[in-house]
Order: structure tokens, then C-alpha cells, then sequence
């Protein structure tokens, strides 16, 4: 669908389930309190109040969750050229322009355009810091 360009994805963090005790009936339950749970702290830890999730998960009771495992994917020789700001815009920006053209093409939930929404003020977001990057540039920065 395009709600997220994998470019993008620079660490992955994980909460190892212990699930062998349990029926499979209550596996469930368990996996989606922790996926509420984890929804939940994501949210509070964004700068946006925002997740790209087409779909949230059922509300439900959050758990105590165990201890999380970060780790960055993307190699330390291409980390520097994926981090840079342009690149960033110019990649968030075609996504937008993808997930864009899947919503005028479908039927689409509204899950979706609140996808489309929060993308495009992670691209106004590091479009400003772009441009306080260059606040001490000349008036021929600003006019290009």
C-alpha cells in the first residue's frame, strides 16, 4: 500500500514473547495485548503522536512488557548517506505521492488517509529542520 518506504527503516526493536505455556487461545490474547501495548508506547514516544499503521490494533489491556532488544539494519558505510535530510525529503516525498495515487485508485479505509496525513507532517517536519538549517544562509538561499 505504500505507508511506508523501508528506506526509511533505520533500527528495528524487539520484545521477546515467551509464549510456550500457554493454550493457543490465550496466545492470542497475550499477542494482542502486547501488540496494544507496544502501539500504545510507540505513540507516546512519537514526536508526532503518530504510527504509520494502517489499522490500529484491538483496544484492549496493556501488559507489563519484557525487556526490549534495539538494533540498527542498515550498515554504518551507507547509514550516513541514508540520514542525510535531502535524501529523506526526497524519499518521504515520493511516498506520499504513492500513497497518494493508492488512495485515488481504491477504496480505502480511513486508517489509510490518516496514514497519508501523518506522512505528510513527517515531511513538513524535516522539511523545517532543513530550512533552520540555512537560517544563517543569504537571500539567494532563500529565493531558490
Amino acid at each position: 500500500m505504500n505507508v511506508l518506504d523501508p528506506f526509511e527503516v533505520a533500527e528495528i526493536r524487539v520484545w521477546p514473547l515467551d509464549l510456550s505455556s500457554m493454550a493457543e487461545g490465550e496466545q492470542r490474547e497475550y499477542l494482542d495485548r502486547a501488540e496494544y501495548t507496544v502501539f500504545q508506547k510507540v505513540i507516546l514516544e512519537s514526536k508526532l503522536g503518530a504510527v504509520l499503521n494502517e489499522k490500529p490494533p484491538r483496544e484492549t489491556v496493556a501488559i507489563e512488557l519484557p525487556t526490549s532488544y534495539s538494533k540498527r539494519i542498515i550498515p554504518e558505510s551507507i547509514y550516513p548517506h541514508r540520514k542525510h535530510p535531502d535524501i529523506r525529503i526526497a524519499r518521504r516525498a515520493s511516498t506520499i505521492a504513492s500513497l497518494a495515487r493508492v488512495i485515488s485508485e481504491r477504496k480505502v479505509s480511513q486508517g489509510l488517509r490518516t496514514t497519508l496525513l501523518t506522512q505528510a507532517k513527517r515531511l513538513e517536519r524535516l522539511a523545517e529542520e532543513r530550512l533552520r538549517d540555512f537560517s544563517g544562509g543569504t537571500e539567494e538561499d532563500a529565493d531558490t
